[in-house]
């Protein structure tokens, strides 16, 4: 998988997962019309695509958005994460936008760019018609995160918000303060065990510490290391009895960071009693080197 479409897969999860949240964060002028009473669905990308033909993208990820009171129409969300703003088309957002509005007969469409970068460049607004009359006038919601101050967000109780802090503008003597704030967020908001472990690793990805960054922050925050560490065993002892390839791999990630292509083809070749005895490493272990090299 290339590194985009990896931004696309994490942002679709996140939006998915907690699209009431996600709402909140990345469109907060539209957002305080949801209520509790609000449904929102995510819409079938396979129903968009006849309709959107070779425009259609995989990192589009619509919602709709419905009140049951009858007194609103539809609204749709359209969030669309961009890693690479020089590839951003106001025009293709344009056609995705008029074919969502005709697929679900609604005029109210709310379209959404995410951009993990800035570009001064990136068209903000499209205006077309002659030399007396502006014939379209659109432009977008847009959510420019690495001009959003990290300081802003590192007490939110917005889940979103807090797995983005590495996102947000921040200094490099910040980085591990924000990836701790990070972790705190996710520990304190999200109580099911699979769901820190995947948040676990979009926050790993986005800060991405080097090793002596993860030391200095076990260091500095022992008490998140220790969550962490009771995160680790507790997923260990459920996998234990299936010598899972893909547990130990959750499991190192979780504890070191994104693996290396190297070890991830080692964890694919491994079978049975390796793998057991690199489960076992992992509790002691200081390192991923230390998982595979203690006997």
């Amino acid at each position: 998988m290339s590194r985009k479409r990896s931004h696309d897969q994490n942002f679709k999860n996140l939006i998915l997962d907690y699209p009431r949240q996600a709402l909140a964060f990345f469109a907060p002028a539209e957002s305080g019309g949801i209520d509790a009473t609000a449904r929102i669905t995510p819409l079938r990308q396979e129903q968009l695509k006849e309709r959107l033909g070779e425009r259609f993208r995989e990192l589009d990820v619509p919602l709709l958005v419905e009140w049951p009171d009858g007194r609103r129409e539809a609204l749709l969300f359209v969030l669309e994460e961009e890693s690479d703003p020089g590839r951003f088309s106001i025009h293709r957002l344009v056609h995705y936008c008029t074919d969502l509005a005709e697929l679900f007969d609604t005029h109210r469409v709310v379209p959404v760019v995410i951009f993990l970068r800035s570009d001064q460049s990136i068209a903000s607004r499209l205006r077309l018609g002659g030399e007396r009359h502006c014939y379209l006038d659109f432009n977008y919601l847009a959510c420019h995160l690495k001009r959003i101050p990290w300081l802003e967000h590192r007490d939110s109780d917005n889940l979103v918000a807090r797995l983005n802090l590495p996102n947000m503008q921040w200094n490099d003597s910040e980085k591990i303060d924000v990836y701790a704030r990070a972790i705190q967020g996710l520990l304190a908001l999200e109580q099911n065990i699979e769901k820190r472990l995947k948040y676990i690793d979009f926050v790993d990805i986005y800060t991405s510490l080097d090793d002596n960054q993860r030391k200095i922050y076990q260091s500095r925050y022992p008490q998140e290391g220790n969550a962490m560490a009771t995160l680790t065993e507790r997923l260990l002892d459920e996998g234990a009895q299936q010598g899972s390839q893909a547990m130990l791999q959750k499991l190192l990630t979780l504890r070191f960071g994104p693996l290396d292509s190297t070890t991830l083809q080692r964890l694919r070749s491994a079978h049975g009693e390796e793998l057991d005895h690199w489960a076992e490493n992992l509790l002691e272990a200081q390192s991923l080197e230390e998982v595979f090299s203690r006997h």
